[in-house]
């Protein structure tokens, strides 16, 4: 006879209540994830006018989803743009540089979830230097600050 107990004996059938809990948020079609990639998932946190961390690359796909607050997110070729409560966010990772990740709010925090992905014994973030980035200026969108 077995120690392990069934987890629903003693409980009520099962509802339906499954087959609306789940709200998609995002799809994307990341670049190829290689065998025996490495995943982590954190939580950031930022005070209120928090300018986030400095330009940085991850080495494989990054998935977001901001969970209070308001994010300033830019990647290398496409405008800064607000993510907001709610919203989800991605990049390929490899060589794009990550420009902007900070709090767009001065009043409130922001908090967001990050899922990367990244080929084995790599960094899962990189900072990118001055000298890097004086090279790729073409490449980062116009702003309109």
């Amino acid at each position: 006879m077995s120690d392990i107990e069934s987890t629903t004996a003693g409980q009520k059938p099962r509802s339906d209540e499954w087959q609306s809990a789940i709200t998609v948020v995002q799809e994307a079609e990341p670049p190829f994830i290689p065998s025996g990639a490495h995943a982590m998932t954190i939580v950031v946190e930022f005070p209120p006018g928090d300018p986030g961390n400095p330009p940085h690359r991850h080495a494989g796909p990054a998935f977001g989803y901001v969970l209070e607050g308001e994010m300033v997110f830019e990647l290398e070729g496409e405008p800064a743009r607000v993510v907001r409560a709610g919203e989800a966010f991605w990049e390929p990772g490899g060589d794009v540089i990550h420009y902007q990740d900070g709090n767009n709010r001065a009043d409130i925090p922001v908090r967001f979830t990050v899922t990367m992905l990244c080929e084995p014994d790599q960094p899962m973030l990189t900072f990118v230097d001055e000298e890097e980035l004086r090279r790729r200026e073409d490449r980062r969108a116009q702003r309109t600050d």
